[in-house]
């Protein structure tokens, strides 16, 4: 990813970053609010079990695989 530096000299790249990285963990969080509130019938369509979805929707939103943290 390029640079980019703004009049005074500050770097763009990280305001995106941080950008980026509020807007993943703002969809976690509704994607888990969601998966908490399915019914047993839902989850069986989408293969999860009640336990597996409890669990999940428990987590914190910033505790997401290490494969979705950019570097």
């Amino acid at each position: 990813m390029a640079m980019i530096e703004n009049t005074f000299g500050f770097s763009s790249c990280g305001r995106a970053r941080r950008r980026n990285s509020l807007m993943t963990r703002l969809s976690v969080w509704r994607s888990r609010r969601a998966l908490a509130k399915l019914d047993a019938r839902a989850l069986e369509d989408i293969g999860v079990s009640p336990q597996e979805a409890r669990r999940e929707a428990k987590l914190a939103a910033w505790d997401v695989p290490h494969t979705w943290v950019s570097k």
